[in-house]
């Protein structure tokens, strides 16, 4: 699957100066609301995800992702491996189980994010379910921006990695791009402004 192209169809893949949330600059930005808002597309990815899970051999009893962002693609991903879907969402700056969703203990969940980048969100969600008796046995996303690897990527994980170890993460693919610190960004220093996405059009 070619999910570069699903992403470029849909103008997701945008190209400019971008303030991420992690407080780093980046020339590329991946807008995958844009994608996520054609059900036919989000429906596809899905289940090519769902495939790679499956293949892996894992039980699943629920997707669990973090709101915002990931709430589309994990809810698509529910519904292709036919299992129930939750989300958590931040309280008072705490990733927390709301609007009555319960886990059981033991239930085996995968937490599902549009985009990992560190996977400090989705960690997040995997402590808040965890907490309450739920087992994280997989990471997944639509797209996963190289710091965490992924099952039969290429790339090597790094340290800014914040997910286990021991966890496998599924993704549709690797989209691996620069990032800067605000002091060592070039576009910063030729006097370009960085814009957050989700602001200005974007």
């Amino acid at each position: 699957m070619n999910i570069k192209q699903y992403y470029l169809d849909a103008n997701a893949l945008l190209e400019g100066h971008f303030l991420l949330s992690s407080g780093n600059h980046s020339n590329y930005y991946l807008q995958s609301a844009k994608v996520l808002e054609n059900p036919k597309v989000a429906e596809i990815l899905a289940i090519e995800l769902a495939r790679k899970i499956k293949e892996y051999g894992l039980t699943i009893d629920c997707v669990c992702s973090p709101a915002l962002g990931g709430i589309l693609a994990g809810y698509e991903l529910a519904r292709a491996l036919g299992v129930k879907f939750i989300f958590t969402e931040r309280v008072n700056g705490i990733m927390s189980l709301r609007r009555g969703f319960s886990v059981r203990n033991n239930d085996n969940i995968v937490i599902c994010e549009d985009i990992i980048t560190t996977g400090g969100s989705a960690l997040e969600s995997a402590n808040c379910v965890e907490s309450i008796g739920g087992r994280v046995v997989a990471f997944a996303a639509l797209a996963n921006r190289g710091f965490c690897k992924r099952v039969d990527s290429q790339f090597d994980r790094k340290i800014e990695c914040k997910l286990p170890y021991n966890v496998p993460l599924f993704a549709l693919d690797d989209f691996v791009f620069d990032m800067y610190d605000e002091k060592s960004c070039p576009m910063c220093a030729s006097g370009s402004i960085a814009v957050k996405p989700g602001s200005r059009g974007n």
